[in-house]
C-alpha cells in the first residue's frame, strides 16, 4: 500500500493556517448566514422569515428553540420517511438512529448529502491535530480501522434508509479510500454484533492497523477479544498492532477507562485522542492536552448557542453563542446543521474551557442527573467518583450503571444503586466495601447538595451490585443495541429501564 501520510502533510498545513487565522465569532455568524441561504425555500425557511436574516440576532428572533419532538410532530411525522424540502432543501437520504441512552426511545435524526461531507472533513481534522502532535507519523502508511454499527441499514423506502451513524459513515466512505480501511465493506454488512467483532480480531491480525476508533466501551469490548486470541501475551496492544498510532474515541465520558487503555498501550507510540461526534453533528476534537478540552469546529456545516440548563423552560431563554458565552459555566448546546436542525437542543450540556480558540468539555446530559432526592449529582461527577473508587480497590471498571433505590416503608434510607461490572476480575467483598466508602467520600466532596443529603442522614452510603462480566454487553444485546454508536446508560432515572437491567443481571447470572 502507497503511504500516502505526505498528502495529509500537504493539507495539514493549509488546514493549520486557517485555523490558526480564524475568527470564532466571525467563522460562526458566516456558517450560519450560509446554512439559512441554502434552506431559504423550504417549509421551515419560508415559514421563519430565512431570507430577511442578516444576523445571529436576527436568526435568534426568528427560530426559536425546539426539541426533537418539536421537529418530529411539525415538520417530519407528518410525510415521514419521505422528507423534500421541509427543513433542508432535497430529499434527506438517510436517518441517524440515536441510541436512546436514558429512556430507549429511539429517534430518527435527518442525515443529508451536505453532513455526511462534513462528518468526513471533520475526520480529516482529527489526522490533521494528530500528525501536527506526532510529527513522524506514518499514520496513512496502512489501515484505519473503523469498530461501528452494522451497515446492513434499513430500507425505509427507495432512496431513503435509516441506521447506527457509524454505518452511515462506513457506507459513505469514497471507493478510492475503502482499500484503506478494515474491515471490508462486507464483513462490515454482518449485523450480529459479537459475531461480527470475532470475526473482526482475527482478522485484522492480518492487516496493518495504524488507527482505530470507536466508542471507549465497544473499543474495550473488542480488545478483550482481541487479547483473547494470543493469551501467551501480554495484555498489550503493541503485539496486535505493532505500527499503530491512533485511537479515536468519543460518544461516552472516557474518565472510567483511561486506566484501562493506558495499561493497553503500554510500550506501544499509539495516541489516544478524544472526539466529541453527535447523531447531529461533528462538534469537536482534542487538539492538545487531555485537561485543555475539545476544540470546536467552527466552518463545518453546524452553528452553536448556548443557553443555561435553568432556563430552558423559560419562555424568553438566554440565548448566547460563541461571540459572548462565558468559560467555566454550564450550558444546553444547541445545534443549527446542515441537515436541517434550527435551534435545536441537542440534550448534551458542555462548558466552555477557553474561547480563542473555543475549547469545551461534556458536562453531561440536560437529563443526566441524580435528584430522584434532590441530590442534583451530575454525571461527570458520577463518572469521575467511579473512576476515583475503582483506583482505590486497583481495579478497572469495564461498565456501570446507576438509578434510585427507594426505601421500603419502615426500612432502611433511600440510596443510589450502582451496577458495576469490573476486569479484569470481580472484587473481593473487602474490595467491594472499599469501592462504596471511595465513591461516597468523593461524591461528598465533589457535590454539596449530595453531602447535605448525607450528613443530615437523609440518604444513606451507595450500594454496589457487582454484575458479572459480559452481563452489560448481554443486556444490551437484548435490547438491539449491542455495538456501534449504542452506549451503555450511566445514570438511569427511567425507574423501568433500570428495574429491567437489575432483573436481568439477575437472571443473567
Amino acid at each position: 500500500m502507497i503511504d500516502a501520510t505526505h498528502l495529509l502533510r500537504f493539507y495539514a498545513r493549509f488546514r493549520r493556517a486557517r485555523l490558526k487565522r480564524e475568527q470564532p465569532a466571525a467563522a460562526q455568524q458566516a456558517e450560519l448566514l450560509k446554512l439559512v441561504a441554502r434552506a431559504r425555500h423550504t417549509k421551515f425557511g419560508r415559514e421563519h422569515g430565512f431570507d430577511r436574516i442578516r444576523s445571529v440576532a436576527d436568526f435568534q428572533l426568528r427560530v426559536p428553540l425546539r426539541s426533537y419532538e418539536d421537529f418530529w410532530e411539525a415538520y417530519w411525522k407528518p410525510t415521514f420517511p419521505i422528507l423534500r424540502d421541509m427543513t433542508w432543501p432535497g430529499l434527506i437520504p438517510y436517518f441517524a438512529l440515536t441510541s436512546g441512552t436514558s429512556t430507549g426511545r429511539t429517534k430518527y435524526i435527518p442525515v443529508s448529502h451536505e453532513m455526511n461531507a462534513s462528518n468526513r472533513r471533520a475526520a480529516l481534522d482529527i489526522l490533521v491535530h494528530h500528525i501536527t502532535a506526532c510529527p513522524a507519523s506514518r499514520v496513512l502508511g496502512g489501515k484505519s480501522f473503523i469498530l461501528g454499527g452494522s451497515t446492513d441499514l434499513e430500507r425505509l423506502v427507495p432512496g431513503v434508509r435509516a441506521g447506527d451513524l457509524s454505518s452511515i459513515a462506513v457506507l459513505e466512505i469514497p471507493a478510492w479510500a475503502r482499500s484503506r480501511t478494515f474491515p471490508p465493506l462486507r464483513l462490515a454488512l454482518e449485523p450480529d454484533w459479537a459475531k461480527k467483532v470475532a470475526i473482526f480480531a482475527r482478522l485484522s491480525l492480518g492487516e496493518d492497523i495504524r488507527s482505530i476508533s470507536g466508542t471507549p466501551t465497544w473499543l474495550m469490548f473488542f480488545l478483550d477479544r482481541l487479547m483473547g486470541l494470543r493469551p501467551e501475551h501480554l495484555c498489550r496492544i503493541q503485539a496486535f498492532y505493532p505500527k499503530l498510532e491512533l485511537i479515536v474515541h468519543g460518544g461516552v465520558g472516557f474518565a472510567p477507562y483511561r486506566h484501562r487503555f493506558e495499561e493497553l498501550l503500554e510500550g506501544s507510540r499509539a495516541e489516544l485522542r478524544e472526539v466529541y461526534p453527535a447523531s447531529e453533528g461533528f462538534v469537536a476534537i482534542a487538539d492538545a492536552e487531555a485537561h485543555a478540552g475539545l476544540r470546536m469546529i467552527l466552518d463545518n456545516g453546524l452553528f452553536y448557542e448556548f443557553v443555561p440548563r435553568e432556563e430552558l423552560g423559560a419562555q424568553a431563554p438566554a440565548r448566547h453563542w460563541i461571540d459572548n458565552a462565558e468559560p467555566g459555566q454550564d450550558y444546553a448546546l444547541v445545534l443549527s446543521n446542515n441537515a436541517g436542525l434550527w435551534a435545536y437542543v441537542l440534550g448534551d450540556t458542555v462548558r466552555l474551557v477557553e474561547r480563542y480558540p473555543p475549547r469545551l468539555v461534556v458536562s453531561g446530559r440536560i437529563s443526566y442527573f441524580l435528584a430522584a432526592f434532590g441530590e442534583h449529582l451530575r454525571g461527570e461527577e458520577v463518572e469521575a467518583a467511579v473512576t476515583t473508587a475503582a483506583q482505590a480497590v486497583g481495579l478497572n471498571v469495564a461498565d456501570f450503571s446507576v438509578g434510585t433505590l427507594m426505601a421500603a416503608r419502615g426500612n432502611n434510607l433511600d440510596a443510589h444503586l450502582y451496577l458495576v461490572e469490573f476486569v479484569p476480575s470481580p472484587p473481593t467483598e473487602e474490595q467491594r466495601l472499599t469501592f462504596a466508602a471511595s465513591l461516597d467520600v468523593a461524591l461528598i466532596k465533589a457535590n454539596s447538595d449530595y453531602a447535605a443529603h448525607r450528613q443530615a442522614g437523609q440518604l444513606a452510603q451507595p450500594r454496589i451490585e457487582v454484575m458479572r462480566p459480559g452481563a452489560f454487553a448481554a443486556w444490551m444485546k437484548t435490547r438491539g443495541k449491542l455495538g456501534g454508536q449504542h452506549k451503555v446508560p450511566r445514570i438511569v432515572n427511567d425507574f423501568a429501564v433500570f428495574d429491567e437491567l437489575r432483573r436481568f443481571a439477575v437472571a443473567w447470572t
